[in-house]
């Protein structure tokens, strides 16, 4: 059966006849809309982001963590080409309205485009961060870019050169997209629905999160805004004016950062499941059918003999048995003052034991740590709102929300404890230090890796380590790193270390552990038990070991 295995990240529509989905499982699905039938399937070499149609439909491209897009035909999904001149993720791809080209968007900070057969024709470079959408303009003589440094950015094919730059106040914006009329739409981490036409702004508090997809259809003037606060709005559009017109809490099954129109009456979405989900606006209903919980592992730990794992469809498995259901696809997992606490993409941090909502936040939790203040169990969560919420642990089994600290302006990718200190990592790169006993920022470094920094971890003495996009380790002591390269060939994205700091194992999304001996300055054989990502690490001290947690589902044991 051709499914899902991961959650999907991106999906496209063509005609009310095709959809396609791009998943964190590497597979690119081509389904018949009308009996929602998957009909052929490709894979990339590494996680596939978005994907789009060509304006006649009969071709897809497909943006991927592998550093290439590639272009398909429909519906055989033949390979047709492979536009591979980029350095890091492609995040998105578009095709030009009328001609045979293709725009990419990198986190190489550069924007791209390539003919149909994968030569480069423009190579577009002005972006300080990570480009993540682009939009041609209906005529398709200039290209829309924006990206992490807060700007959007137009570009002429014509004559190749930068025709407008646009400051957005150094918010970042990760969705935009483009009338008829030149009118411009585009969605920021605050929320915010910016219109740009003409020389005129005009700015919208549209969510109270941020916004990571906005969809437009020309036919009917409508705009969808999906948001990490969960919710749908459409909007009608004309003339510059915007207006609501309804909104629809999100389900938990549903990832809001990609949808689609499949017609004029019917939105397609990116699920956390094994199919694609719709939405009918005349109704407000929504159709699950088929979106089937997928089993990938985000988080596992070791507590005595027991192995405890919980990931995409929210459930805790102890030893591999399912013993609570949160109902959310969920991050991490922290052991403190006797209790176990997980969350994720609702916002909501769970006794992952039980299953019960302990708190409520506006933004997805991305990860956790657990650390003893004035003798007391605590707990931080990271969110991707950049905030830290501090939690005290009481010996009754309750937690109490008793700070919130500004971690980061960015999302939290991943926090560390250790006697003294906090230690955060996040997607913009930097690093911070918080003092346990009074919570107050310690130091901070700007950009402190090369590229988005996925994981840390503490080693004994007030020393963390951190893995990141740019494919190295880092060891920090007294604020500074000491950087050693890698042998993993894919973006590092999770990292732990043994009880005594002695070895550092860093899993890669191309399925490798590399272990790290500190004493002796080496790393040890390499090993791929999978060829799914490697999504989060621990040390079990029992059995002397690591275990890996990956998005087949699997957890692996790696002896010392």
């Amino acid at each position: 059966m051709i499914a899902h295995q991961s959650p999907i990240s991106g999906v496209a529509a063509y005609n009310g006849q095709w959809v396609a989905t791009a998943g964190y499982d590497n597979q690119i699905i081509l389904w018949d809309a009308a009996h929602k039938i998957a009909l052929a399937r490709v894979w990339h070499d590494h996680l596939a982001n978005q994907l789009a149609f060509s304006p006649g439909g009969q071709y897809l491209v497909s943006a991927s963590s592998d550093t290439s897009a590639r272009l398909w035909s429909v519906p055989s999904l033949k390979l047709m080409a492979v536009l591979s001149d980029h350095d890091d993720d492609v995040e998105m791809a578009a095709f030009h309205p009328t001609a045979a080209l293709i725009a990419t968007a990198s986190r190489d900070h550069l924007v791209r485009v390539f003919d149909f057969e994968g030569r480069v024709v423009a190579r577009f470079a002005g972006h300080t961060a990570d480009v993540i959408s682009i939009a041609w303009t209906q005529a398709g003589d200039a290209l829309m870019s924006s990206s992490d440094d807060g700007t959007l950015k137009q570009w002429s094919l014509a004559t190749q050169t930068l025709v407008s730059d646009i400051d957005l106040g150094g918010i970042e914006t990760d969705t935009i997209a483009i009338a008829s009329g030149g009118t411009i739409y585009a969605g920021n981490d605050e929320g915010q629905i910016i219109v740009l036409q003409g020389s005129g702004t005009q700015s919208i508090a549209a969510h109270d999160s941020g916004i990571k997809q906005l969809t437009y259809d020309e036919g009917e003037k409508l705009l969808v805004s999906l948001s990490y606060d969960r919710l749908l709005k459409l909007w009608h559009c004309d003339a510059g004016r915007i207006e609501p017109v309804t909104q629809s809490a999100i389900p938990p099954q549903i990832w809001p950062r990609s949808c689609a129109f499949l017609d004029r009456d019917t939105l397609v979405f990116a699920t956390f499941g094994s199919s694609y989900a719709s939405f009918d606006i005349g109704s407000g209903t929504w159709d699950l059918r088929l979106v089937e919980p997928t089993q990938g592992v985000n988080a596992v730990i070791a507590q005595q003999a027991d192995c405890i794992s919980i990931g995409d469809a929210g459930i805790l498995r102890i030893n591999g048995e399912p013993s609570s259901h949160t109902g959310s696809l969920c991050n991490f997992l922290t052991a403190a003052g006797g209790m176990l606490f997980t969350g994720g993409q609702t916002g909501q941090l769970f006794n992952a034991r039980t299953g019960e909502v302990v708190h409520q936040h506006k933004s997805p939790l991305n990860c956790g740590a657990a650390f003893t203040r004035h003798g007391v169990p605590h707990i931080v969560v990271g969110t991707y709102t950049g905030e830290g919420l501090v939690f005290s642990v009481s010996e009754q089994g309750s937690a109490s929300l008793v700070a919130r600290l500004q971690l980061h302006d960015n999302a939290v990718k991943a926090v560390a404890a250790s006697d003294s200190l906090l230690f955060s990592v996040c997607a913009d790169t930097s690093a911070a230090w918080f003092q346990i006993g009074d919570l107050q920022e310690k130091a901070r470094k700007n950009q402190a890796h090369g590229r988005i920094a996925n994981g840390c971890a503490a080693l004994p003495g007030d020393r963390f380590i951190s893995i990141s996009r740019d494919r190295q380790l880092r060891i920090w002591e007294d604020f500074t790193a000491t950087a050693i390269p890698t042998p993993h060939s894919h973006s590092i994205k999770c990292v732990a270390a043994s009880a005594d700091g002695r070895y550092i194992a860093s899993g890669s999304y191309g399925g490798c552990v590399a272990i790290f001996d500190r004493q002796h300055l080496h790393w040890l054989p390499y090993s791929r038990p999978t060829a799914a990502g490697i999504s989060s690490l621990c040390f079990d001290a029992e059995g002397r070991q690591f275990l890996a947690g990956s998005y087949d589902g699997q957890i692996y044991k790696l002896k010392i």
